[in-house]
Formats: structure tokens, C-alpha cells, sequence
């Protein structure tokens, strides 16, 4: 059986669901009835930590939830996020204490729940102060309406700022094979801190699964903006995502098992929270939980995928200026 790890007050599965994906950003959201179907397998199968916000199709996200697993409330730790708002076609980041506020109440009625496990501040808002966005979220944890705050892709002064206000349950940040931007401070911060760690898009954006080809995906998925993903970068990272494919089956298990593996493997307070719209995928992702990977194997695409061997930045421009993450130096 996988050792379960820390998360907040409570222990879950290493392996949630992140339920982006059943809403919004990767092309069309599937069906009511299958989008339903897969949450309840989640639950099912043993997954113990579920991952939302309000803006995964403005509400939409937080609103399956509610509607599916109100009833199975008790069985999952349930994450969910504020900060960036969207009105009309303007969108911001706002982490104003009345926003906050204000922003909780939306979602606990969407989701169908007296309280949230775990609230993020979804991003960095220079024009607040630490201390008065902390203070709410504060406030929150003492009437009991969320378990405690964490916050999502932070700087470590930052996340220490933060931390010395009110104790931070979590940390959020993309982090793969191909994303290494934690290791730049956050991941040993949260180690050092006793903070969670829980990493986003721990499968590349689906690219470390094998097989995507961007020219075929929709209109509408957003990482046909994605440097990444692009015909100058492509190729290059494609030759990449072609030997580790070749070292997963050597070893008997999926792309996404190998790649979920490494980063579980950096370090006991890590989490990884992939998502998907398949069954099949998700009953893979959650059984890397109970894989056991050589240590060779893991430094072997350690050394194959990193920082310096993928092509291209994880974010356009425009996606850039909204993190405060640390940045390699002399990323393009």
C-alpha cells in the first residue's frame, strides 16, 4: 500500500486529481454524465485529494464538484483557489482582503460544502500586502470555513513572508521532469518550513505522456500559446519525450507513472495532482502511488529532461507576467 503524506491536518494519497481539465483550458469539457462518472471513479479507486478553482471555467469546476460529490463529502480533502478574476473580458489578479472575502463565500456555495480544506491565493499580488491577504485567509480558518491557506506559484521570500504571518498548509507550483523552476527554492523552503509541496501539471501539460502532437490540438487548448509546444521547440522536445517513452516501457510502466514517479520522489512533503478526462488515466496516474522505481532509472531521465535539454519556456509573455516563481537564468 502507497505511505500516505501530509496535508495539513490531515494524511492523503500522494497522487490527488487535478479537475482543471474537466472544465476548461485543454479543449472542450466532456460530457456532463462522463465528467460525473470520472469523479466518482476518483473517489472510488481510493483518491483522497481533489483540486479546484473558481477560475476553471468560472465556476463551472467548483460547481461539478458540488453537484457530483456533495454526498461524498466526508471521502477527499478538497482544494480550491482565488485571486484571479475574470469580468467580462477583463482579468486581473486581485487578493484584496474583501475579494478574498467575498470570493470563499462563491465558492462554498458551489461546491455544495460548509468549508474548504485548503485555500490558495492562485497567484501574487504585488498591490497587496502579504499581511492583509494572510489576514483574511486567517479569519477564514478561525470561523472554520477552510482548513488553513497555501498559496500558488510564490517566490520563497514570499512564501516565507507569508508563512510568518499564519502558517502556510501548502505550496503550489507546476513542477515536472520538464519545469524545474522549484528547485530554485521553493520545494527545499516548504521542505525546511514543514509546508506541502504540490505540484501542478506533473506530466508536462500532457507532453511527458507520449504521443501528443500540437498541431491536432483544438482551437481552444491553451498550449497552442505555449512556447513548448510550438514548431520552433517542438521537435526538440519531442526527440526528448521519444527516450523516456522508450525507458518507461523498459520498465514496465506508462510515461505518466515514470514521470509522476520522479517527482514524488523529491522529497516526502511532495504531491502531485495530475489531470485528465479519461478513466484509464486516471487509474494509471493513481497507481504510480504504489510503484517502485530504480533509483538509476529516475537519475537517468533526471539527466535526459531538465532545464537545460527541454527548448522553449513554459509560459508566453503574457503568462509570464502573472508568476512570481523563480526563473532560471537566461530563460528565453
Amino acid at each position: 500500500m502507497t505511505s500516505k503524506r501530509k496535508l495539513g491536518n490531515r494524511m492523503v494519497h500522494p497522487v490527488g486529481l487535478g479537475c482543471m481539465s474537466l472544465s476548461w483550458a485543454y479543449g472542450d469539457k466532456p460530457p456532463q454524465e462522463e465528467r460525473q462518472k470520472l469523479l466518482n471513479r476518483a473517489i472510488d479507486i481510493g483518491t483522497d485529494h481533489l483540486d479546484t478553482a473558481r477560475i476553471y471555467g468560472l465556476g463551472d469546476n467548483e460547481t461539478l464538484i458540488g453537484e457530483t460529490l456533495s454526498d461524498r463529502r466526508e471521502k477527499f480533502y478538497l482544494a480550491s483557489k482565488t485571486g484571479i478574476i475574470v469580468e467580462g473580458k477583463n482579468r486581473a489578479i486581485d487578493c484584496r482582503p474583501e475579494r478574498i472575502t467575498e470570493q470563499l463565500e462563491i465558492s462554498l456555495e458551489l461546491l455544495k460544502t460548509d468549508h474548504i480544506d485548503l485555500y490558495y491565493m492562485h497567484r501574487f499580488d504585488p498591490k497587496v500586502p502579504i499581511a492583509e491577504s494572510v489576514g483574511a485567509l486567517s479569519r477564514a480558518v478561525e470561523a472554520g470555513k477552510i482548513g488553513g491557506y497555501g498559496v500558488s506559484e510564490w517566490s520563497s521570500a514570499h512564501i516565507r513572508e507569508a508563512h510568518a504571518e499564519h502558517p502556510v498548509t501548502a505550496v503550489q507550483s507546476e513542477y515536472s521532469l520538464w519545469t524545474r523552476n522549484p528547485e530554485l527554492g521553493p520545494l527545499e523552503t516548504c521542505a525546511e518550513l514543514g509546508i506541502a509541496f504540490v505540484a501542478f501539471s506533473p506530466v508536462g501539460r500532457g507532453a511527458l505522456c507520449g504521443g501528443l502532437v500540437p498541431s491536432e490540438l483544438g482551437e481552444r487548448d491553451f498550449r497552442r500559446t505555449m512556447p513548448r509546444f510550438l514548431e520552433e521547440h517542438w521537435p526538440t522536445n519531442d526527440a526528448l519525450i521519444a527516450q523516456f517513452c522508450d525507458l518507461a516501457a523498459g520498465a514496465g510502466m506508462t510515461a505518466a507513472q515514470l514521470s509522476l514517479a520522479w517527482v514524488l520522489a523529491q522529497g516526502d512533503h511532495v504531491h502531485v495532482i495530475p489531470g485528465t478526462t479519461s478513466i484509464e488515466h486516471l487509474e494509471d496516474n493513481f497507481a504510480s502511488g504504489d510503484l517502485t522505481v530504480d533509483p538509476a532509472l529516475l537519475e537517468k531521465v533526471d539527466q535526459l529532461i531538465n532545464f537545460e535539454t527541454v527548448s522553449g519556456h513554459r509560459y508566453s509573455p503574457e503568462g509570464r507576467a502573472s508568476i512570481d516563481s523563480e526563473e532560471f537564468e537566461g530563460a528565453a
